[in-house]
């Protein structure tokens, strides 16, 4: 077996453990799943807030990931991407969504290493996606337990949304990337501790941005805009953003595949 066979391999072994860590099973959708997957966003971000049947028709009859985990044959997860070429062939993963019920049990996971594995398997060897700075338990799921990495700071990058998740709130976003057989991925995948970063300045994630922005708005607005502040200054400087143990923020110019030991 060559190395990129073996690659393809690993990446379906490591799929499998984590679905059947989660209790799931993941597949590409046909059509007979594109209403399933529909409601699944909607569940997510509110009524007309997933694409059409046709367009999720189109995208995957076209080859990209519109995949569906189901757990004992009922819709539970959905994960939407779609090819891009801007600064170099990659897979852009644009939703994913989970059930009430199953979110942080892993389903998202399985979704993300099933998409890796079919990546991988067609050559494409990054995928990138972006997330909300402020939600805590999606900075440490991007940059640690995957081992993604911030590439750009996009204020506002969608305008104002008006859905379920967001509300009123500022669209920002951390741009990653996941170059999906490097170290640093490896090395993530594996479940060892992050590493140790050299900071330069830092971010506190010490609140639940969620519940704080239902219950204080105008307190999440203020933060959020000290938070843009403090981003784009980081960023500007070359400093990238990564995820400590005590999943907070720190602003370091270190290699991205450093591997200092916690």
């Amino acid at each position: 077996m060559n190395v990129e066979a073996e690659a393809v391999a690993e990446a379906y072994r490591r799929y499998t453990a984590a679905a059947e860590a989660a209790g799931v099973s993941v597949r590409t959708a046909e059509p007979r799943d594109l209403a399933g997957i529909i409601g699944l966003f909607e569940r997510t971000w509110g009524l007309g807030r997933s694409p059409d049947r046709s367009m999720l028709l189109a995208l995957d009859y076209a080859g990209n990931t519109v995949l569906l985990a189901t757990e004992r044959g009922k819709p539970v997860g959905a994960t939407l991407g779609f090819i891009g070429w801007n600064n170099g062939l990659h897979l852009h993963s644009h939703m994913a969504a989970v059930v009430p019920w199953h979110r942080g049990g892993g389903v998202g996971f399985a979704l993300k290493l099933f998409q890796r594995a079919l990546c991988l398997e067609h050559g494409i060897d990054e995928m990138r996606w972006t997330f909300d700075p402020l939600i805590r338990r999606n900075a440490h799921f991007n940059l640690v337990k995957l081992g993604a990495e911030v590439t750009a700071f996009l204020p506002d990058f969608y305008g104002r949304l008006d859905d379920v998740v967001s509300g009123n709130d500022r669209s920002d976003r951390f741009e990653v990337r996941w170059r999906l057989d490097s170290e640093r991925v490896l090395r993530a995948l594996s479940g060892g501790p992050p590493p140790v970063w050299t900071a330069e300045s830092g971010w506190p994630l010490d609140v639940d941005f969620e519940q704080f922005r239902a219950e204080d708005p105008a307190a999440a607005a203020r933060r959020r805009e000290e938070s843009r502040v403090v981003f784009a200054a980081a960023l500007k400087h070359s400093l990238r953003p990564e995820v400590t143990a005590a999943n907070d923020y720190v602003f370091t110019p270190d290699p991205v595949d450093a591997a200092r030991g916690a």
